[in-house]
This record gives C-alpha cells, structure tokens and sequence, in this order.
C-alpha cells in the first residue's frame, strides 16, 4: 500500500503547530510592550491592532509611535519607519525561493513576503530545506498567519494590560522576539562564517548605532558584518577545495 502524501491542508495545520511553542509566546511577549504604548500615548486600540497587521515589525512600530508622540512630522516619521523595515528586504530575499519551491501563485508569494519577520525568517531557513518542495508554501503560511495572529492578539491584549504593567516590564518585553532571534540563529549557524556574522553583529551593534539614525545602524550592521562574514566563508571554502 502506498504511504498517503499530507495535503496542503495537513501543511498548514504542520505549520501552525509548530508556531504554538515558543515562538508563540515570545511574539505575545513582545506584541504586549507594544499594544501598552499605543494606549500611553493616547491612540485607540485599533490604531495598534492595525499596525501589528500592516507594518509588522515590533521596532518600526515602535518608531512610528514613539514618533507621534514627541510630534515628529509625517514625511520623517514614514522615512524613519520604510528605513528601519528595509532589513526585510534581504530576509525576504533569502527565503523566498525556499518557499516558492514548489510553485506558488503570485497571490500566495505575495502574502508569504508580507509575513517575512525576524521569528518567520529564521525559522523558514531551518525549517523549509528538509521539507517536501509541495508542502513549503502552505507550511510557511500556516506558521506565518499563526504568528502575525498571536501578534496582534498581543498587541489589542497589551492595550488594556498597560496600566497592570510596570513600565520597565513593558519596556522589557519588547526584547524577547530579538532574544529568540539571537538563539535561533546560533543555533541554525553552520559554519565558521556563520558564527563570524553573529559576531560582528553582536560586537558591531553598540558602536554604529551610537553614530547612525535609527533604522540606518541595521542596514550597515548587516551589509558590513554580512559582506565579510561571506568573503570568510568563500576563502574557507576555495581552500578547502
């Protein structure tokens, strides 16, 4: 008897299963820090809601509230938050023909690029290589629509939470996605290049972001941390060769 393939709908439930972990938590965690600014700045509880499914990305949103609050104005506000997400850009870049493997429509691909974040990123380069090409669309977007879910559950949760959170615990909050992220990917790292980009990562952070604007420290981190971690990572292996 032949062994019975798992749907696409079996993909999704896979997918969504595995992001009721972990992963699960910590974007409530962080969405909740979120969810209590919009309130201290005196925003209405969709305004938060809506944002977590928009922008999706906990520091641009954490830009753009912290901008209408001191009263920045719009033109700079939108540039600093389209400058910070443009992190995404090589993430979505990356994963992308991991997931359009097996074929996908340009509705589907679009809306897997949306969910591109730092936890669905990561976790779609650990987990999608050893997967059947057929099952990486709907596996990725079960996980994906689970978190960005959790996400936004946190962030309309933290809205009324806010007053029953001390303000450094809130603030504190906001850094368990990064942390996951951090573990995530030491634990995906393969090689010795690998490790050299955490590294210059870790170590390079403090020092650009007390130079650059917010937003620019990302970018420059990742293009000079990244360029020299991969020049490492082809010497090794022509010497190897």
């Amino acid at each position: 008897m032949h062994d019975i393939l798992p749907s696409r709908r079996d993909w999704v439930l896979r997918g969504a299963r595995d992001a009721l972990d972990l992963p699960a938590i910590l974007i409530i965690a962080t969405m909740l820090g979120v969810g209590g600014m919009v309130r201290d700045i005196g925003l209405p509880v969709w305004a938060g809601t809506l944002s977590t499914l928009t922008i999706w990305a906990g520091p641009a949103q954490v830009i753009l509230f912290g901008a209408i609050g001191s009263g920045a104005a719009v033109p700079a506000t939108a540039f600093a938050v389209g400058l910070s997400s443009a992190r995404f850009l090589p993430m979505t870049v990356s994963v992308m023909p991991l997931v359009r493997k097996g074929g996908a429509g340009m509705a589907s691909t679009l809306l897997a690029a949306h969910l591109v974040s730092m936890t669905t990123w990561i976790e779609g380069l650990r987990r999608l290589p050893s997967m059947a090409d057929a099952g990486r669309m709907p596996y990725f977007l079960g996980y994906s629509l689970t978190i960005i879910g959790f996400g936004t559950l946190g962030t309309h949760a933290g809205y009324y939470l806010y007053t029953l959170v001390p303000g450094v615990i809130a603030a504190g909050l906001l850094f368990t996605t990064p942390l996951f992220f951090t573990a995530a990917m030491i634990a995906g790292a393969r090689s010795s290049a690998d490790g050299l980009a955490l590294c210059l990562g870790f170590f390079l952070t403090p020092l650009v972001a007390s130079y650059l604007p917010v937003g620019f420290d990302f970018l420059i981190i990742g293009v000079v941390g990244g360029t020299l971690a991969y020049l490492v990572g082809r010497r090794q292996r022509r010497r190897a060769a």
